[in-house]
């Protein structure tokens, strides 16, 4: 295999039928505009062109489409049961104290209260009291500041999970 060729999962995510590929982008981002931009720019040569694609598809996300984009993600704390992306990206949370799974449950709710939408940050790597610096400090956020930290945020996550996606053999 030469450097230009096509990695096998960017190949297989290529060949996928539309419904099939657009399922398989829902998985790394709830939003339909991102994902039907995303389709629309197939066949990707590489993963570093898909990646171009999301962070373009994601700077242009309407207020309505971030909103549906952060309907897919649970709160931090409190993965979605039986889904694994939640429970690995959230693998900060799993070991932390109690007292630290509470104070993350009060935080997300007085969050959700100020900004009316769940709490988004790129967990992947982060620990239990680095996401809950964040949120504490991201609460004294005016909603637009708020509204392109998610709108970044998102962007991260979205590459995250479309390298698991293409990047597999």
């Amino acid at each position: 295999m030469t450097s230009t060729s096509t990695p096998p999962g960017l190949a297989r995510f290529n060949a996928l039928e539309e419904h099939a590929a657009c399922a398989a982008l829902h998985e790394a981002c709830a939003s339909t505009a991102w994902a039907k931009r995303l389709l629309a720019a197939r066949p990707y040569l590489v993963p570093e062109d898909m990646y171009a694609a999301s962070d373009a598809a994601t700077a242009e996300l309407t207020a309505a489409d971030l909103d549906e984009a952060m309907a897919g993600h649970p709160p931090i704390g409190r993965p979605t049961p039986g889904d694994p992306t939640s429970a690995r990206e959230q693998r900060g949370m799993a070991g932390a104290s109690e007292a630290l799974k509470a104070e993350m449950l009060e935080l997300n709710l007085a969050y959700q209260e100020r900004f009316g939408h769940v709490f988004l940050i790129c967990a992947t790597g982060r620990t239990g009291e680095q996401m809950r610096d964040a949120v504490r400090e991201r609460l004294g956020n005016t909603p637009e500041q708020e509204r392109e930290i998610v709108r970044a945020e998102l962007g991260k996550i979205n590459r995250i999970r479309l390298a698991r996606l293409v990047e597999e053999d």
